[in-house]
């Protein structure tokens, strides 16, 4: 597998949230499969998360854990990614039920 770029990894998220809508959230490890398929696709874990952070600070996306959005530049732990339903506060929770690493 040859390491995807920057773009790619941003339009896999794209592709992926713009599918299930505002309403519905995403596993940056969906994300990962979706660029690797079954092999290696840990290894992008990573540079999946970076990406979506940076979506996050420049608003296109929201990163949530337990449904709460947080702070794209204060988290860690298993989240998910959605498309933003308009201006929403920020919270920091760590937890890692009912999310996806």
């Amino acid at each position: 597998m040859t390491k995807p770029e920057f773009s790619d990894i941003e339009a896999a998220i794209n592709t992926l949230l713009q599918k299930r809508g505002p309403e519905k959230s995403a596993c940056p490890g969906e994300v990962a499969r979706m660029l690797a398929g079954d092999d290696d696709w840990r290894s992008l874990m990573v540079p999946v998360r970076q990406v979506a952070q940076l979506q996050a600070v420049r608003g296109e996306i929201v990163i949530t854990q337990r449904g709460v959005v947080v702070d794209p530049n204060n988290f860690k732990g298993p989240v998910r990614l959605r498309l933003p339903l308009g201006p929403e506060p920020t919270s920091v929770q760590s937890t890692d039920e009912n999310t996806c690493q």
